[in-house]
């Protein structure tokens, strides 16, 4: 209030930042509503006994209340805050939406580890789907404000959004660390440390001044200087999507569940590990993406290798969530121990090495993303206008519609099988489902407003995309036995055709272009 009276941009700012987190923080908040108990919110609920639900109390509608009044608070900022003026050039554009991508990551994992057998804490996509789904939000919410709030005309107001953003993120993550160290059952978990530390940095980065200056005599030199930015985006590209490859690879080869047997009166444990039927389709997504990450790194083939990276990167999203559905779904049976008698062996199961590179694949493939969009950007101001744009509309909507299509119905059908879809048993895979979906729509629409031969590797990029998703009939299904092509995979193959053809009348105008 204080500074919305004294110095209203930044006050204005504060709020926007603090608002962009609301809505996961309301969703986040609902679980209480669904069931208590599985919340692992130790600051506000914490269980003694074992309960199948929970009635909510007072405190639950002033979160609420508290959540739709910031979210209103920051529309009426946006309004009165709200300019056409062109945005100034800033510093710390890789950087803050890299660590809000950092903090993002850190906020999935599980908040606490947990010795109270009543609180059971797990990561994101172990828990519930309204957790799951708050938690989804402020990782996605998080780099998304950071770089709108870089993109505010005014600094005042770019600033107070950093730091309202910075103190929204230290509202999630701070109590499960608080919980962890003054309560004995409970410990401090590395994700919401790693969370604290990186809001910690866009905070810091926040009081800095964000406006880059230029000084007198250096508007010629604007040239010669784009070109060591793009080197070191085109560096940070290609080196991020290499390291996804890289831990996809392992969490492909690596076992997803480690399980372990003790029989009543035995000494020594039985250990085994189990893989994923997905692990070859997250191998074939790994060299997909390896080869246009190399790519960016050639400087010959730099500029069509990225608008590919920056549509195949979804790829690793696709397969690895199948693969880490196999741990999922393996480590919520829990331990069995109690089942079958008291002669009945105890099983445990528990995360494997490949769960955890697999995981660790999929937030290399955001930051892999987030930074082949900062390298679009980069190359289309040292491209300038000029350059004449392909006529692909009709076949890029085409590709794009019969791709949304594909990934809503499945590619191969076994006897007692029901895989995950975007309309019907919506679980684990589903979300990369939904991500591939959007990722091969935006690609597509975004190739309509390109210069022709990044519109060609864009479209191009969302034909592999759609392909991998066809693969899945012989990398998935020949691993479950008797699979037959489903509905999905002759759609797929459809969208596939459809925008390699869209990427050939691009590449095609390019030729024609009047010199």
């Amino acid at each position: 209030m204080w500074l919305a009276t004294k110095r209203p941009g930044l006050g204005g700012g504060l709020v926007l930042g603090l608002a962009a987190l609301a809505p996961g923080r309301l969703v986040l908040d609902l679980q209480f509503a669904v069931n208590g108990p599985l919340t692992i919110r130790p600051e506000l609920y914490l269980p003694d006994r074992f309960l199948g639900s929970s009635a909510v109390g007072a405190g639950f509608w002033l979160l609420v209340a508290g959540h739709l009044l910031t979210g209103a608070a920051g529309v009426a900022a946006w309004r009165a805050l709200r300019s056409h003026d062109e945005p100034e050039r800033r510093r710390w554009r890789l950087l803050v939406p890299l660590l809000a991508v950092v903090a993002g990551a850190g906020l999935l994992t599980a908040p606490v580890h947990s010795g109270n057998g009543f609180l059971l804490a797990r990561a994101a996509f172990e828990g519930p789907w309204p957790a799951l789904g708050g938690y989804l939000l402020l990782a996605a919410a998080l780099p998304l404000a950071a770089a709108l709030a870089l993109a505010a005309p005014a600094e005042p107001v770019a600033r107070g959004a950093l730091a309202g953003l910075a103190a929204a993120a230290f509202a999630v993550a701070a109590p499960p660390v608080l919980a962890g160290l003054f309560r004995d059952d409970l410990d401090v978990a590395w994700g919401p440390v790693l969370a604290l530390v990186a809001t910690a940095g866009i905070a810091g980065l926040a009081g800095t001044r964000l406006t880059e200056a230029v000084a007198e005599g250096t508007e010629n030199l604007a040239g010669a200087a784009k070109l060591p930015s793009l080197f070191w985006w085109r560096l940070t590209t290609g080196l991020l999507g290499l390291a996804t490859a890289v831990a996809a690879v392992i969490g492909a080869l690596a076992p997803q569940v480690a399980v372990t047997a003790l029989n009543p009166g035995a000494v020594t444990p039985v250990s085994a590990a189990a893989d994923s039927p997905a692990r070859w389709f997250l191998l074939v997504a790994a060299v997909v993406l390896a080869v246009p990450a190399a790519g960016v790194l050639v400087t010959k083939t730099a500029a069509l290798a990225r608008p590919v990276l920056g549509v195949v990167w979804a790829g690793i999203v696709l397969a690895g969530t199948a693969v880490l559905n196999t741990a999922l779904t393996a480590t919520q049976a829990g331990n069995l121990a109690g089942f079958g008698g008291t002669a009945a062996p105890v099983f445990t199961y528990d995360l494997g090495a490949g769960a955890a590179w697999t995981f660790a694949a999929l937030v290399l493939a955001a930051l892999a993303a987030l930074a082949a969009a900062g390298t679009g950007v980069v190359e289309r101001e040292d491209a300038g206008e000029g350059a004449t744009r392909g006529n692909v509309l009709a076949p890029a909507v085409a590709g794009a519609i019969l791709a949304v299509a594909a990934f809503g119905l499945p590619v191969f059908a076994v006897p007692g099988y029901v895989a995950a879809g975007l309309w019907s048993r919506f679980d684990t895979p589903s979300w990369g489902l939904l991500t591939a979906a959007a990722v091969v729509v935006g690609a597509a629409a975004l190739a309509t407003r390109s210069r022709p031969k990044p519109a060609a590797a864009l479209l191009a990029g969302a034909a592999l995309l759609t392909a991998l998703h066809a693969a899945e009939l012989p990398l998935v299904g020949g691993s479950l036995g008797g699979a037959s092509p489903a509905t999905g995979f002759w759609v797929a193959l459809a969208a596939t055709a459809a925008l390699l053809v869209a990427a050939g009348l691009a590449v095609s105008r390019q030729g024609r272009r009047a010199p």
